[in-house]
């Protein structure tokens, strides 16, 4: 049995063990901790301990999770917190690219994730110019584009980039989850991975994040990806 990813067919995680325990690694319930806030996060309030940072090996070279294989830039058309069209594949290609599943009335795990991107950001010398950061809703019923752009609002207002909300049929971000090689989020949205993924020039993905990551992680893989190596 196979999965389409990225636009070509990637074995089930029963002929590839080591996916299968990234996976595992991967996948968190949003919500299912404590009472985590924006602000506490951005003050550095996010308590990693205990948590598996990466998949050691001895050719490790991001701060993040090395990929076993890399994953394609993916391919889907949502809605921006514009109301406008955002082709993700057309508008990220080539481009670093970080992309996130979850949803805006989460406790936890995404604003958590979103205060640590926006940390590393500040923590950079030089943003990226071209950098994209993209939140995708996996509960678009409540995250209407209003919702989503207010909600990140409270991570980007004081960086060069802005961050992309995106919405629309619950079909739609079905398909963009899988096309993306995330597991698919259940319970309308709120069991849902906690898979953060840098994609590079090259429009595949060599590294992610979880929740065992830190703001550091993510900025020291950011200068990484962002020359080329």
């Amino acid at each position: 049995m196979s999965s389409a990813v990225g636009g070509r067919l990637r074995p089930a995680p029963a002929a590839v063990p080591l996916i299968a325990i990234m996976l595992s690694v991967l996948v968190a319930l949003a919500g299912c901790g404590g009472e985590a806030t924006a602000e506490g996060q951005a003050e550095g309030g996010h308590d990693h301990s205990g948590a598996p940072a990466t998949v050691e090996g001895p050719e490790d070279r991001y701060a993040g999770i090395d990929l076993p294989e890399p994953y394609r830039r993916p391919s889907f058309t949502l809605t921006d917190t514009t109301g406008a069209s955002f082709d993700f594949e057309a508008m990220t290609t080539g481009r670093p690219t970080l992309l996130f599943f979850g949803y805006t009335n989460c406790p936890d795990i995404c604003p958590t994730t979103m205060a640590d991107v926006a940390v590393a950001l500040r923590g950079l010398d030089a943003v990226p110019e071209d950098l994209q950061v993209v939140f995708v809703t996996t509960d678009p019923a409540t995250d209407t584009p209003e919702v989503l752009g207010e909600y990140l609002d409270r991570f980007d207002a004081d960086l060069p980039v802005s961050f992309i909300g995106l919405t629309g049929d619950q079909a739609v971000i079905d398909q963009a989850q899988l096309s993306t090689g995330v597991p698919l989020a259940e319970d309308q949205g709120r069991l849902h991975s906690s898979m953060l993924l840098l994609y590079g020039s090259d429009d595949e993905a060599d590294v992610a994040f979880n929740t065992g990551n830190t703001a550091r992680d993510i900025a020291a893989d950011l200068r990484l990806v962002a020359e080329g190596t």
